[in-house]
């Protein structure tokens, strides 16, 4: 499967356990959000939205980007 770039928005912040096993992710939190950014196949998309939902974490916007955030705009969990 084809890797993409996606930024996913959630509500609040994200439990340490969220991107365990997503290796190149980041989150950058924001007031009242986190923004997670990444490559992901389709199935890892699948996979990390069943785990967010599983920890209670409510997705409020998942879109593929074509342009990945700076580095300094940026920092790694996982």
């Amino acid at each position: 499967m084809t890797s993409r770039h996606y930024e996913l928005r959630v509500e609040g912040a994200l439990p340490p356990e969220a991107l365990v096993d997503y290796e190149g992710l980041t989150a950058v939190p924001e007031p009242a959000t986190t923004v997670v950014h990444g490559m992901l196949d389709q199935a890892a998309l699948n996979g990390l939205l069943a785990r967010l939902e599983l920890l209670g974490v409510q997705v409020q916007e998942v879109r593929r980007v074509h342009e990945p955030p700076t580095p300094d705009s940026k920092m790694n969990i996982g």
